[in-house]
């Protein structure tokens, strides 16, 4: 696969190079050249390795054991930083390696952070578990969100872009998205960090 001109480009592709017309339209257009070489390689990685790498064996209770494939989940969130440049973060459970992608067992959720005057605000996307399969852990400058059922794994450790106030954090989970509001403040507290409840 490999885009040599705007004809070849996916539709979404297209839309967005036409909508980035405007001042800083080389820079977007330099941001999506980078993302499509990303896509690009990583299906020819994927191609190149074969689908055989990617089966799983699982044993069932009775002592047998059953071939699966996958799940794969990749992906990616895009945005402009407070910086004007492109903020690219990938999640999902493929990951590059010296050898091509390699699959875990955990997935890495997709994470917003929002850098507020008085707060940080972290919302995560970890769909399919409930509530008490949360394990949530911070400190004064990250967060660390694991998850650890059957089928579902989640882990992701989510540094802050400000010091923190772990202790008067306050969570909700609801309908696969947990959000995270922590207070700002000046160094000082657990440097091993504090468990946070949900509600």
């Amino acid at each position: 696969m490999s885009f040599e001109n705007d004809d070849d480009l996916p539709e979404l592709f297209k839309k967005r190079r036409a909508q980035s017309k405007g001042p800083f339209s080389g820079d977007m257009d330099n941001m999506f050249r980078e993302v499509e070489k990303m896509v690009e390689e990583e299906f020819r990685r994927f191609q190149e390795n074969g689908i055989k790498e990617y089966v799983r064996e699982r044993k069932l209770p009775d002592g047998s054991t059953v071939k699966e494939f996958g799940p794969f989940v990749y992906g990616y969130s895009m945005k402009i930083g407070s910086d004007g440049k492109p903020d690219i973060r990938e999640f999902g459970n493929v990951r590059k390696s010296r050898e091509g992608p390699e699959v875990k067992d955990e997935r890495e959720p997709l994470v917003d952070v929002v850098d507020n005057e008085k707060d940080v605000h972290v919302v995560v996307e970890l769909p399919g578990v409930e509530k008490t399969d949360i394990k949530l852990y911070g400190t004064e400058d990250s967060l660390t969100i694991s998850v650890d059922t059957s089928p579902y794994k989640y882990y992701k450790e989510v540094e802050l872009p400000a010091k923190t106030r772990v202790k008067e954090a306050k969570s909700t989970y609801k309908n696969g998205v947990l959000e995270v509001v922590i207070p700002k403040l000046e160094p000082s507290g657990n440097p091993k960090g504090d468990l946070i409840d949900i509600s």
